[in-house]
C-alpha cells in the first residue's frame, strides 16, 4: 500500500457500481473433465510425450491417462480464467458507464487529468475488496480475456501451454495493458465503493 496513489473522491457517500456478473460453465465438472480427458489423449500421442521405454503396455497406456487428465485439468482451469476475465471487462465497461453518469465521478477516468483512474484501477479493486475467485487469479483471469477473444478449443493447444507457459503469456498481456498510460494511474479507494457478485451457471 505504501506507494500507492489514491483518487480523492469528493463528499463521503459510498457509491454503488454494477454487479460483477461471472458467466461460468454449470456443466458437471466431471462431466466436461471426462470430455477433455479423450481430446487431450491425442495431444499426448502426437506430441509423444511419453518416450520409448521398455514397459508393459498397461503401463504405457496408464501414464498416457494420467497426462491426458492432468493437461484436461489444466485447459478447465484456463477457460475457468477465461470466463473470469470475459465477465471482468463486461463489468469494467458497466462500471465505466456508471462513472460517466455520475458528475462526482465523471471526471475521474478522463485521462487528460492528473490523477485520474485507469481501466486496470478496476482490477485492483476487485483485489481491494477480496472478491470471492474460487482460486482464480484475477490478474491472469483478465490478461487471458485479452490474449483471446473466445476460449480456443483444447487441441489448438500445445502441452507445454497448458502446463507452462499460458501464466506467462497471461501476466504478460495483464502488465502491458495495466500500464499501457505514461503515468501510473491512481487507484479507487476500496471503502467509497459498493458492488455485488452473482456466478450464472450457463
Amino acid at each position: 500500500m505504501g506507494d500507492r496513489t489514491y483518487i480523492q473522491i469528493p463528499g463521503s457517500r459510498t457509491h454503488e457500481l454494477p454487479p460483477l456478473l461471472i458467466h461460468a460453465e454449470a456443466a458437471e465438472h466431471a462431466t466436461r473433465l471426462d470430455e477433455m480427458v479423450g481430446l487431450a489423449a491425442d495431444i499426448v500421442e502426437a506430441e509423444d510425450m511419453i518416450p520409448l521405454l521398455p514397459a508393459d503396455e498397461s503401463v504405457v497406456e496408464q501414464r498416457k491417462y494420467d497426462l491426458a487428465l492432468q493437461l484436461a485439468e489444466q485447459y478447465l482451469g484456463l477457460v475457468a480464467h477465461w470466463q473470469w476475465g470475459d465477465s471482468i471487462l463486461e463489468w469494467i465497461r458497466q462500471c465505466e458507464i456508471t462513472f460517466g453518469a455520475e458528475e462526482t465521478l465523471r471526471k475521474l477516468l478522463h485521462a487528460d487529468l492528473w490523477p485520474h483512474a485507469s481501466r486496470s484501477s478496476f482490477v485492483t479493486l476487485l483485489e481491494d475488496k477480496e472478491v470471492p475467485t474460487h482460486g482464480v487469479g484475477i490478474e491472469k483471469a483478465v490478461g487471458l480475456r485479452l490474449t483471446f477473444r473466445q476460449p480456443p478449443p483444447i487441441d489448438c493447444f500445445s502441452n507445454q501451454f497448458l502446463f507452462y507457459l499460458n501464466s506467462t503469456v497471461a501476466d504478460t498481456a495483464y502488465q502491458t495493458w495495466s500500464h499501457m498510460t505514461s503515468e501510473p494511474a491512481a487507484l479507487l479507494p476500496p471503502e467509497r465503493f459498493h458492488f455485488q457478485v452473482h456466478e450464472l451457471k450457463q
